[in-house]
């Protein structure tokens, strides 16, 4: 392995007898992917022959024994690499957090429990990944525009048939980005080096001011616990 900046967002500390292990099946945990090693969700991983000149924002190799190298490349450092022994999810990044969204543990029940008298606004419920993880602030915009909900209602008010909406609204708006293979922000690519499309298919973020998509009204635009929040007046409440 070859650390050229330690510096990331948490300082890269890795024994050295890892040298010679086995990379097994990757995995992943929220944003973090797990090698058994985490990663954050800053940058991008590449293959690279081991002997390719570095530039200069590639911090990380994990060299292979075939020639190769997994190399990562982070320009902002908002990655982070951290040595785990199992049980991975006892890493203090990993603990506290919420399921998957996609798992059957996200589900009414569970966000009707974690709702539960809370004035907080259902999107930044959300967003909180103590709550669920995954759910970023576009697909937290998009999922609560196809649920009919705004945003800033306090997630506390909700029934639990609305919230049940607000569960398969945040299924199905990541499963279409997922076939869309992602949102293009940036320098975001997929593992082919292709694009993520799923912005083209955005009905409210980015949109604000904009005619909405379904009714036409003017879409409003809102900051909510500091992030751009869009939703329609007339589809949404």
């Amino acid at each position: 392995m070859v650390v050229r900046n330690p510096a990331m967002r948490w300082p890269v500390a890795i024994p050295n007898d890892v040298r010679g292990q086995r990379i097994g099946r990757i995995g992943r945990r929220a944003k973090y992917l797990l090698l058994p090693l985490d990663l954050g969700m800053s940058g991008h991983l590449s293959v690279v022959p081991v002997d390719a000149a570095p530039a200069k924002h590639d911090h990380v190799d994990f060299v292979l024994d075939d020639g190769r190298a997994v190399r990562l490349t982070d320009p902002r450092r908002f990655g982070s690499v951290h040595w785990q022994p199992y049980p991975v999810e006892d890493h203090w990044l990993l603990d506290g957090l919420g399921p998957e969204p996609l798992s059957g543990e996200f589900c009414a029940p569970y966000l009707a429990a974690r709702a539960r008298g809370r004035r907080l606004a259902i999107k930044t419920l959300l967003m909180d990944s103590r709550v669920v993880v995954g759910v970023g602030n576009i697909y937290a915009n998009e999922a609560l525009f196809l649920a009919g909900i705004r945003p800033r209602i306090a997630a506390g008010r909700l029934s639990i048939p609305r919230l049940g909406g607000v569960v398969d609204a945040v299924k199905a708006t990541l499963a279409s980005a997922i076939q869309s293979g992602g949102t293009t922000l940036r320098d975001f690519v997929a593992t082919d080096g292709r694009p993520g499309y799923f912005v083209h298919e955005l009905a409210v973020y980015g949109r604000g001011g904009e005619p909405c998509l379904r009714c036409e009204t003017i879409l409003k635009e809102i900051r909510l616990a500091g992030r751009a929040t869009v939703y329609c007046p007339r589809c949404q409440h």
